[in-house]
This record gives C-alpha cells, sequence and structure tokens, in this order.
C-alpha cells in the first residue's frame, strides 16, 4: 500500500510490534509490554484486565497465568481473546484478536525460572481469582510453599503461558484533529497471507 510507510513500514506485522515495543520501552516509566487483554465468560459477558505481554514470536504472541485463574478458564472455554497495547508517551496502540492456545513447555519452564524467586513462590502460593480471607492468609500460603519447594521451585503444574495467534492485527497512531492513521492487517484463517487496509479513523 502506497502510503504505508514510516512507523507503518514493513512486511511483517510480527517484526512491526517489535520495533513499536522496543520504542516504547525507552519512552514509557512503567511496563512497555503491559496489555489490556480481554476475554469472555461462559454467558459472553466480556472481562478484561491487564497483563505483561512475555514474548512476541515469529507467529503469535505469548503471556503467562494461572491456568485456574478466571482468565485462563474463560480463554479455554472460548479458544479466542482480545488484547490492546497503549503507548500514551508514543501515541500509539497495537490491538490484537486471535485464537489462543496454552503454552507450557520447556520454554515455560525457562520462563518461570527467571522469575524472582517472590515470584515463582507466590505462583503455587495464589489460588488466582479465587476468594481470600486475608492477606495474612496469604503470606501464610506463602510461608508454607517455600517450606515445601525451597529455594529452586519447579513450575506448578497449574502454571504456564498461552499463545495468542492472530486474525487481526491494527497499528494505530494519534492524529491531528482526531484524524490518526489505523492499518489492519486482517486473516480469514492462521494459514491464509495477510491483508493490509487503511481504516478511517
Amino acid at each position: 500500500m502506497s502510503d504505508r510507510s514510516g512507523i507503518f513500514a514493513g512486511d511483517d506485522p510480527f517484526a512491526l510490534v517489535r520495533e513499536w515495543m522496543a520504542e516504547a520501552e525507552a519512552s514509557e516509566p512503567n511496563d512497555a509490554n503491559a496489555i489490556a487483554l480481554s476475554t469472555v465468560d461462559a454467558d459472553g459477558l466480556p472481562n478484561a484486565r491487564m497483563v505483561l505481554l512475555k514474548e512476541v514470536t515469529a507467529d503469535a504472541f505469548v503471556f503467562y497465568t494461572n491456568y485456574g485463574s478466571a482468565k485462563a478458564r474463560e480463554i479455554d472455554g472460548a479458544g479466542k481473546a482480545a488484547f490492546v497495547m497503549h503507548w500514551k508517551s508514543l501515541r500509539r496502540q497495537v490491538r490484537v484478536r486471535g485464537i489462543v492456545s496454552r503454552f507450557d513447555g520447556p520454554e515455560a519452564n525457562e520462563y518461570y525460572a527467571s522469575r524472582s524467586l517472590k515470584s515463582r513462590l507466590g505462583a503455587w502460593a495464589s489460588r488466582q481469582s479465587e476468594p481470600l480471607e486475608s492477606r495474612g492468609a496469604l503470606m501464610a500460603e506463602v510461608a508454607k510453599v517455600t517450606a515445601q519447594h525451597g529455594t529452586h521451585p519447579d513450575r506448578p503444574p497449574f502454571w504456564g503461558g498461552y499463545r495468542l495467534s492472530p486474525l487481526e492485527i491494527e497499528f494505530w497512531a494519534d492524529g491531528a484533529f482526531r484524524l490518526h492513521d489505523r492499518f489492519q492487517w486482517r486473516r480469514a484463517a492462521l494459514d491464509e497471507d495477510w491483508s493490509i487496509l487503511r481504516l478511517n479513523p
């Protein structure tokens, strides 16, 4: 597309996301990899929360969570999700929709091992999204799992990753007078080629 140049240029949307994230890392004060992840429950009621995007691979977006959490239950039920990344400092955002699958092999073990010890033990202690009696009860559970698993805990079997394989990726940049620039990469199936559309602001 002739006018897709500058910050929108390129033939690989995953590489373009990585480029934008690298720029954001230099200007965002916290968590340039934060995404607002949206899912739906069994009744179709939407849910959204902030999650850290941990990797952009050659064909997917990877994040990690407790498989017993509300987000995991909703992802497993629908098999689909969406997210938006917004960088106020750059006045840009990326919107993604697609198919989600679990990602809990050796790569998940490696990522888990790279986390701080307290975060690894916290993954064992937290029954994510379930009711909690008090913070004291949570800290007691942390102490309990620390005694059980020591300083080199294995990845919990109920904790791991998800890969979102996109059917749509939209790159959005703020424009004067709200005349924003929007380019959407779209495909009907994961094995199809991308089509690229400029969208009205």
